[in-house]
């Protein structure tokens, strides 16, 4: 089986661990700290706050700019759940707006029409790796005097115009096993704002700058050193990583160019997609899973329901008709294009794709 994901995790980040581990010093500390400086030079910002997952990132990012009761963030349903949870955990209210059918990002065209007298923020998700329209987004923020809060889960290194993502607004990242680098679980916060950043930093850890004194309400949500070392080995691959991942999605591309019934992924001009995934639109996607399953190629579809047609936000009251997304959710589907992925397996996912259409 050809994997939608495989973890790369080689003898130097087991013997980063085991360095940790020998330490004595497993929760937070130097490692953590390390971390935060090179991906801070990485993604090209003034300050990084490591913590224990992707979804906690975005949840402090957003405290940490105060949003909260009353509240609304404009941002997408075609994305992972938590991209909408971390807004409802604060109090706030997401409010969807439909997608880009060829980007699965957020319209910037339909924004400035959900804005109301609550909006306080503006959420872009850099779906499967591919930059959302930052341009726009920011010139909206700025008419507007909104909070931009990057969720850049799935876009570790995705390029903007020569501008790293997570480095426009707030930043979110997630190190989950599956995503393009990874520290087995964790998140970082991006940002050049020193205030934000203090602020994070204190939201992390109950709420304090000094032990024992709280200042604010916090959180646990801390990395621990073990994850930190993880993620040191893994951000000094991730270029690499993401350079096979192109390279495997311009060969499905170049080898689905043409066949009727498959759109294969754009790329905008000015940005560099990561291909965290690398996502078909197909009509008969069922078929096509069943080809490539059969194949012995592993499939996935992310995301089969919009969150504002998940139960749980059907009960809280929404009841938007959003055409694009509700659409690509039942269009939309994934085949492998990670690192491990071979030049043989490239042809044999692209022979599968071409007999499950036709």
């Amino acid at each position: 089986m050809i994997s939608i994901a495989k973890p790369d995790i080689g003898n130097e980040e087991k013997e980063a661990v085991a360095d940790v581990l020998s330490s004595g010093m497993i929760a937070e500390g130097k490692r953590v700290a390390e971390f935060e400086t090179a991906f801070a030079e990485y993604a090209g910002v003034e300050n990084c706050i490591a913590v224990n997952s992707g979804t906690a990132a975005l949840h402090a990012a957003m405290l940490a700019h105060g949003i909260g009761k009353g509240d609304e963030v404009i941002t997408t349903s075609f994305s992972f759940i938590a991209t909408a949870n971390s807004i409802m955990y604060t109090g706030a209210r997401p409010v969807f707006v439909d997608i880009e059918p060829d980007t699965f990002n957020i319209d910037t065209d339909l924004i400035e029409e959900s804005i109301t007298k609550n909006t306080k923020a503006l959420m872009p998700v850099h779906l499967y790796g591919h930059p959302a329209e930052m341009r726009r987004i920011m010139e909206i923020a700025d008419e507007h005097d909104l909070v931009v809060i990057e969720d850049a889960c799935q876009a570790h290194g995705a390029n903007y115009h020569g501008k790293k993502v997570g480095a426009f607004g707030t930043g979110a990242f997630s190190f989950y096993p599956t995503k393009n680098m990874t520290t087995g679980e964790g998140g970082m916060i991006t940002t050049n704002d020193e205030e934000v950043a203090r602020k994070a930093r204190m939201i992390r850890a109950h709420g304090s700058q000094q032990r024992y004194l709280h200042e604010m309400m916090g959180y646990n949500l801390r990395m621990t050193d073990i994850a930190a070392a993880i993620g040191l080995v893994q951000l000094s691959k991730v270029d690499g990583y993401n350079a096979a991942r192109r390279k495997n999605a311009s060969m499905i591309s170049e080898g689905l160019k043409g066949i009727s019934g498959v759109t294969v992924p754009t790329i905008r001009d000015g940005c560099e997609h990561m291909f965290h995934q690398y996502t078909l639109r197909v009509e008969n996607r069922d078929d096509l899973v069943k080809k490539l399953t059969q194949s012995g190629i592993g499939t996935g579809i992310y995301y089969p329901t919009p969150i504002h047609k998940q139960p749980v936000y059907i009960e809280a009251g929404y009841i938007d008709t959003l055409i694009e997304c509700e659409k690509a959710a039942k269009e939309a589907v994934s085949v492998p294009v990670h690192p491990g992925v071979s030049k043989d397996d490239v042809k044999q996912i692209i022979t599968a794709v071409i007999d499950g259409v036709e």
